[in-house]
């Protein structure tokens, strides 16, 4: 599962919606929203989180965590280490090793480290266009 699935999982379950009519509300299929809870899919469009966040009426800070949860989500991560540390690139290749060993806590321990060495920023508001309208000419 991923940040994304678990948060629209949970979402849908406070509000006790099944997948079928969260789906057809937001007109994709059932698999594909299940594959998406699961983390069998990738991260989900930014037209979707939008349609998400607009079917749950969430809105400011809710909806930025759920965009973040977003980019979150890639169920394949790939790290490129070209220009790290010899320490940052021994580092990446361990917890792609042993990451499925780690207990909750662990993981939770990890977070909390690197919450403070480099945390996660929501994502910069999109700068908003200025409407021209035309005038009628005479």
């Amino acid at each position: 599962m991923t940040p994304f699935g678990e948060k629209l999982r949970a979402l849908r379950a406070e509000r006790k919606i099944l997948q079928r009519e969260m789906a057809a509300a937001l007109a994709v299929s059932p698999a594909y929203l299940s594959a998406l809870e699961h983390g069998r899919r990738g991260a989900p469009s930014a037209g979707l989180i939008h349609q998400v966040c607009d079917y749950f009426g969430l809105i400011w800070d809710d909806a930025d965590e759920l965009r973040v949860l977003a980019k979150l989500s890639r169920p394949r991560v790939r790290v490129n280490a070209g220009g790290l540390t010899a320490g940052q690139t021994a580092l990446a290749n361990r917890l792609a090793k042993s990451l499925r060993d780690l207990d909750e806590a662990t993981v939770a321990r990890l977070q909390l480290i690197l919450d403070e060495a480099a945390p996660v920023k929501p994502p910069a508001p999109k700068p908003v266009r200025a409407v021209r309208h035309g005038r009628a000419k005479s």
